[in-house]
């Protein structure tokens, strides 16, 4: 039997850990057996009766390991997911039992989709995209690799994200709207058409934060 292993023993870590115990393969086709962390006391103080097997930056996977990404940050995301693939890793997509996925949905390895997550139709969602709590996607959007959709935040139908955007708790991206590579939207903005990579942007209707990039 396999062992997987949580990359990131943070909040969102732990959380990945409530939803990996719900899935019907916990127990059957593999185990939690521990997280991977920089730092070994991430999990001091809190429940948890796993242990931090090493720092993901020079973990050498076995080929009886499976990984899944408790990041929440898109590029530190993406840096160590690639560098463990690099290194064999294998990538287990996490979709919670709640979450609704519709037809002809395309989802790349190592995503982590929460529960209460809905996927539409002819939605395609790039490799360890994370959907959290509540997300919504909804018809033909194109989500790129390593973005990071937080709770409650929602993709309007043919909406596109380019690699590594973070979407704040609530924020909304309109119908065929696109947002570049590895730019930020604040919680509770909302997207009319276009962000420019690399940039921040906040409110209603969203707008670039002077002095950020």
């Amino acid at each position: 039997m396999k062992r997987l292993l949580i990359v990131g023993a943070g909040g969102f870590g732990r959380e990945v850990l409530a939803w990996a115990s719900d899935l019907p393969a916990c127990g059957q086709e593999w185990q939690i057996r521990g997280f991977l962390d920089l730092n070994p006391l991430a999990l001091e103080g809190y429940p948890c009766d796993l242990p931090i097997l090493g720092n993901p930056a020079n973990f050498p996977p076995s080929a009886d390991d499976l990984l899944v990404c408790a990041i929440g940050d898109p590029e530190q995301r993406l840096r160590l997911c690639r560098q463990l693939k690099e290194r064999g890793g294998q990538f287990l997509t996490l979709i919670h039992p709640t979450a609704v996925i519709g037809p002809a949905c395309r989802i790349g390895e190592g995503c982590v989709l929460c529960p209460g997550v809905v996927v539409t139709t002819n939605v395609t969602l790039g490799d360890f995209t994370i959907l959290n709590v509540g997300v919504c996607v909804g018809h033909d959007a194109v989500v790129g690799p390593g973005c990071i959709l937080n709770p409650h935040s929602d993709l309007g139908g043919h909406s596109k994200l380019g690699e590594g955007v973070f979407l704040g708790t609530h924020a909304d991206i309109l119908p065929s709207a696109t947002v570049g590579d590895y730019a930020t939207v604040g919680a509770g903005s909302v997207v009319l058409r276009k962000v420019e990579p690399h940039t921040t942007v906040v409110g209603v209707p969203a707008r670039r934060i002077t002095g950020f990039t």
